[in-house]
């Protein structure tokens, strides 16, 4: 789950950057059918390739010149994110491969953060960069080392190294800047001790992975447990030679929740949508099933297509009468929201907070607020839906909801505001899941890497036919 942070029509841009071609398929043992066939209209592509580079020039022009470290939102104190860093990694070469700078320079960056996260110590200092190959959710922009008392993160760690795990892919050239970036990708990865989140058998959350250490409490008590965005950590870690993956996994798949919120939209619940789009912003799942999916005749990609479908129809339905939810309007995700100063009468409202729903009686949390990335997070999923829905918000709250990196975090009508900041971890998985959609790009350089293929194959992921 994300932690708590510090927490007119659109113009689209005349702008229109050449697309280069994305390199073959690459052959592998669960194979990925790279982007989704979908008719694109000229308009649409164009919109989509507005909303790209304004996205882009978040992480262009928010990462540290000499780590690439990345901001975790726009305002100038923010501290960097490793989460923000590690979905920066293919925002860069999505970068390259529209154009919008050289390839060189994206593998400059790339190779600047690598280089800054082998280097960084590896100890319990409170004052540190990091522990067991793990490191601190957010680091000071200036030297890197850990901000406020925030803990070593396996998730946002996970999420750095899935960025590695590209990196190490699609740089593939024969020059010192990118032998250097496979280099020390395997490096970084080799690093990480994986036992040492495993939480023991006397634990309420016996063998999940742990959430987070500090050197001021120890391991948390608190494991990750399903189902939410940490589907990506379980393969990762079994694929980097967890001991007991299997029977971690087990634990993991032990605590899901299907349910029936419509007819035909069964599904496994989380009810903020980031959590059915940060694994699959890296991951390919159509096709392939663990035993549970199995059992219920779907796959992840099929899950998350459904959750994104009951969100719809919970906006249009609208049982908390939040202005604006409609069929054309929704994406209830974590995100900033307008605070407790705009609360009136029954209508509270929080900061920045896990909102979402699955559905009639099984909320997370809502207070109207909602968030143009979660909508666009799910355009591989449900592309005819996400583009009626985003041109609809486009058309009807324009230049209102949209700034110098694009759509801002969220908007809450009820309330009569909107955000005025851009989130790294929110911008990451929109800018990675529309080029997913356009070209497969990440998925084609990710699903091919040893580490995932080893992982999904010990942990039971099994090709299923369509």
């Amino acid at each position: 789950m994300k932690f708590i942070t510090t927490s007119s029509l659109l113009i689209i841009m005349a702008l229109i950057i050449p697309f280069p071609g994305c390199s073959q398929r690459l052959t592998t043992e669960f194979p990925s059918r790279g982007k989704v066939a979908w008719p694109m209209t000229a308009a649409d592509e164009k919109m989509l390739d507005s909303i790209q580079y304004r996205t882009f020039l978040f992480f262009l022009h928010e990462h540290q010149p000499e780590t690439g470290i990345v901001k975790d939102r726009s305002t100038p104190a923010s501290p960097a994110s490793i989460a923000a860093t590690g979905f920066g990694i293919p925002v860069f070469a999505i970068g390259a491969e529209h154009q919008w700078i050289t390839r060189e320079k994206a593998a400059e960056i790339t190779l600047r953060i690598l280089r800054f996260f082998w280097r960084s110590p590896q100890d319990t200092n409170p004052n540190g960069v990091g522990y067991k190959g793990f490191y601190y959710h957010f680091l000071k922009m200036d030297t890197g080392t850990r901000e406020w008392n925030c803990e070593l993160s396996s998730v946002d760690t996970g999420i750095l190294m899935m960025g590695v795990i590209f990196a190490r892919n699609y740089y593939n050239r024969d020059d010192e800047t990118e032998k250097e970036i496979r280099d020390l990708a395997a490096k970084l990865l080799a690093r990480i001790e994986w036992n040492f989140m495993v939480l023991p058998a006397k634990s309420q959350y016996a063998h999940t992975l742990s959430m987070s250490w500090s050197p001021e409490h120890g391991v948390q008590d608190y494991g990750w447990c399903g189902y939410n965005e940490a589907l990506f950590l379980y393969i990762l870690a079994a694929g980097s030679g967890m001991e007991q993956a299997q029977q971690s996994y087990q634990a993991w798949l032990s605590t899901y929740k299907w349910y029936t919120p419509y007819p035909g939209l069964s599904h496994v619940a989380f009810p903020p949508l980031f959590g059915h789009q940060f694994s699959p912003a890296f991951l390919e799942l159509r096709g392939v099933a663990d035993s549970y999916m199995r059992e219920k005749g779907i796959d992840y990609f099929e899950n998350s297509r459904r959750a994104t479908l009951v969100q719809q129809r919970y906006a249009a339905d609208n049982p908390g009468g939040w202005t604006g939810y409609d069929s054309l309007c929704w994406g209830i995700t974590a995100c900033d929201g307008p605070g407790g100063k705009y609360n009136t009468g029954n209508r509270k409202f929080e900061g920045y907070a896990g909102r979402g729903t699955s559905g009639p009686g099984y909320n997370y949390f809502d207070d109207g607020t909602l968030a143009p990335y979660a909508v666009l997070s799910s355009l591989p999923f449900a592309p005819d839906l996400v583009l009626r829905t985003i041109r609809t918000m486009n058309d009807r709250y324009g230049s209102r909801i949209w700034g110098k990196y694009g759509y801002y975090d969220s908007f809450n009508l009820t309330a009569n505001w909107v955000d005025t900041d851009f989130l790294g971890i929110d911008e990451g998985p929109m800018m990675i899941m529309i080029e997913n959609f356009r070209t497969g790009l990440v998925w084609n350089y990710e699903m091919n890497d040893p580490i995932i293929q080893k992982g999904m194959k010990i942990l039971g992921f099994e090709t299923v036919k369509q």
